[in-house]
């Protein structure tokens, strides 16, 4: 896979395209509200760093000044009558001086990984919940279009990469910055000759480290595209567990786990092994200059000196060069691991600037007034709406829900049911046309206090990892036990509640997977109860339980619809014929309304779909059954694209 083939892997392609100037943004957004412990990371590597070099500086004073006497024993920035006159005394002063450069390097040394700590893990904090905050309040469209595993790799892997840098890379930086440029000032300060030799490696580390990069960048966007296809598969497999075992395929999904984690180490050992030839690499070259200045700076206090060099180059001096030299080669090959953590965080930044920069179809205007629903009188008017602008999907669309009707949805699957309503709850904004609650348009009143006022019943339960009670009080989290138990009574939930293990306490499990399917959504029904909103949608609320269940779902339905403007969408007519209206859709547009009866003596599509259930499929018209196939034929080429 090349580098190409894996940014069109990347389902974060166009947003990462989109981002400018990420790593600015990072530190201008998010930077700012850090500056202290910034500033205490900065400031403490460069006195950290400083402290480092005074020891090795003072071991080639004391050889030259104390143990050879080849020259005067001053010390930088220290008034000569502040240095003792014998030998002993500078011994101990230099003894006492080093340290003093160790315990407090150590104290810097903390004072350093705290505040790059502490600037690291407050940034990656706060990019975290803003960047899922964002995510969770996207157009469903989006999530459409990505898988959670890729979502969930942005989360994870790219803000923990972010973390890294601002930590061990930044970190690095300026420790490897003041050394380089603190030890290549000493040298030249000692013996501006021998360091110009010690310096001669710098270009090729430079070189060196330029290709490295060159090289290992697609090999890490190949890694990148392949961690995101192993997080998408184990989450697609995970999440269908259940269809995995009754279907007896364990073995094709472990061949399919396999073949993407060997993509994965396929292209992680790729990476790997340019990585591991690069530092032996610079651990040669590194080698070389050490080499180098011991053969030249030895001969040269031999009083050999080569070529050009000129004056002479005591012992201490010698040893502060053999000490510093090794310090400098080393770190200027590090800047290759700082670099490379760069353009890491750079793509990750890309991405994840990019998301948040991600438009949303939904405007709210800053200035929307709460909605008040006193009679919950809905109206749709000539509603027109579709997910892109290639297609329509709900066209001119109009009907009326007094307050406390209930307003029946039916139609073939596709016909658009479930887009009418997920506009009612501004999932999505209608292209044309208006949707008012009691005279108040949707688009002028806020998204909190609309969807506070509509409860929605979907037939795909969802149920969070917790007990029982927290799923009964998710959204209205301040009820009390008294009503939470109410609310499961009034949704037929209670008595299979309280013979579960632990009662209202009892672990539902991930999604629910400890209950079955009708007591979930009983469940789901207690939730909408406890809300107790003006409004009620139910997305074929009783469609995947038996009829006993059925019976039971539906008395606590009929007791949560009492008195509240009801929206259903049914695929088992049996369930809406008590209706006060339903709607019939077919293709996007109204094709028939009324009541059961009214539908029934029509004999309509509604009529038809009755035909369907009652198990009459020899007396259906042949213009129904081509119409069927046609839809059907539509669905698949619309799935195909």
């Amino acid at each position: 896979m090349d580098v190409a083939t894996a940014d069109e892997d990347d389902p974060f392609e166009e947003q990462r395209e989109q981002a400018e100037n990420p790593m600015r943004r990072l530190f201008a957004e998010y930077g700012a509200e850090n500056t202290v412990a910034f500033v205490v990371g900065v400031v403490s590597s460069v006195v950290a760093r400083v402290l480092d070099l005074i020891p090795p500086v003072l071991l080639g004073l004391a050889v030259d000044a104390i143990f050879f006497d080849n020259k005067a024993y001053t010390l930088l920035f220290v008034p000569d009558a502040w240095i003792p006159a014998t030998n002993t005394g500078q011994l101990w002063l230099t003894i006492g001086i080093i340290a003093f450069a160790f315990f407090g390097g150590a104290a810097f040394h903390y004072t350093r990984n705290w505040g790059w700590n502490s600037f690291a893990q407050h940034i990656q904090h706060d990019i975290r919940t803003d960047t899922y905050d964002k995510m969770q309040r996207l157009n469903m469209d989006f999530f459409a279009d990505k898988q959670t595993g890729e979502m969930m790799s942005i989360l994870s892997n790219d803000v923990n990469r972010l973390e890294r840098f601002l930590n061990d890379g930044m970190n690095s930086a300026f420790r490897l910055g003041v050394m380089v440029v603190g030890i290549a000032g000493v040298l030249l300060w000692i013996n501006w000759q021998l360091a110009l030799v010690t310096l001669l490696i710098v270009p090729l580390l430079a070189l060196f480290t330029y290709k490295f990069v060159q090289t290992i960048q697609p090999k890490y966007a190949e890694v990148r595209s392949s961690v995101g296809q192993v997080n998408s598969r184990l989450e697609n497999n995970l999440g269908g567990i259940q269809v995995i075992k009754t279907s007896n395929t364990e073995s094709f999904e472990s061949e399919r786990v396999d073949d993407v984690s060997q993509d994965y180490f396929d292209a992680n050992w790729d990476a790997i092994g340019t990585r591991i030839k690069f530092f032996p690499g610079l651990r040669v070259l590194a080698g070389v200059g050490f080499v180098l200045t011991f053969l030249i700076g030895g001969l040269w206090v031999l009083g050999q000196p080569l070529g050009p060099l000129s004056g002479t180059l005591d012992e201490g001096e010698f040893v502060t060069f053999i000490l510093l030299g090794q310090r400098f080669i080393w770190p200027m090959a590090q800047f290759g691991q700082i670099i490379n953590m760069y353009q890491r965080a750079y793509a990750s930044a890309a991405r994840i600037f990019g998301l948040m920069d991600e438009p949303s179809r939904i405007e709210e205007d800053p200035n929307a007034d709460e909605l008040v629903v006193e009679d919950g009188h809905v109206v749709y008017d000539d509603v027109t709406f579709g997910y892109d602008e290639t297609e329509t999907i709900i066209e001119d669309v109009s009907f009326e829900v007094e307050g406390g009707e209930t307003l029946a949805l039916v139609g073939p699957t596709g016909a658009g049911k479930s887009t009418v309503l997920k506009l009612l709850l501004r999932m999505y904004d209608v292209d044309e046309g208006a949707i008012s609650i009691d005279d108040q348009d949707l688009r002028d009143v806020t998204i909190p206090s609309l969807r506070r006022q509509v409860g929605y019943v979907s037939q795909d339960t969802f149920l969070f990892y917790g007990t029982v009670a927290e799923n009964i009080t998710y959204g209205t989290f301040d009820a009390d036990r008294e009503n939470v138990v109410e609310a499961a009574k009034a949704a037929e939930a209670h008595d299979f509640i309280t013979n579960l293990p632990d009662g209202y306490d009892t672990e539902v499990g991930e999604r629910g997977v400890k209950l079955s399917g009708g007591q979930r959504q009983r469940i789901s029904i207690a939730r909408a109860i406890l809300k107790d909103p003006e409004i009620l949608v139910l997305d074929e609320a009783t469609s995947d339980v038996d009829t006993e269940t059925e019976m039971l779902i539906q008395r606590s339905l009929d007791r949560l619809t009492e008195d509240r403007t009801t929206f259903a969408i049914a695929h088992r007519l049996s369930t809406i014929k008590d209706a006060d209206n339903i709607v019939v859709l077919e293709d996007g547009r109204i094709v028939e309304r009324g009541s059961h009866e009214e539908l029934i003596d029509s004999d309509g599509l509604y009529a038809h779909l009755w035909g369907v259930q009652a198990g009459e499929i020899d007396e259906l018209p042949d213009e129904f059954v081509e119409r069927a196939q046609e839809r059907d034929a539509r669905r698949v080429e619309s799935d195909d694209d």
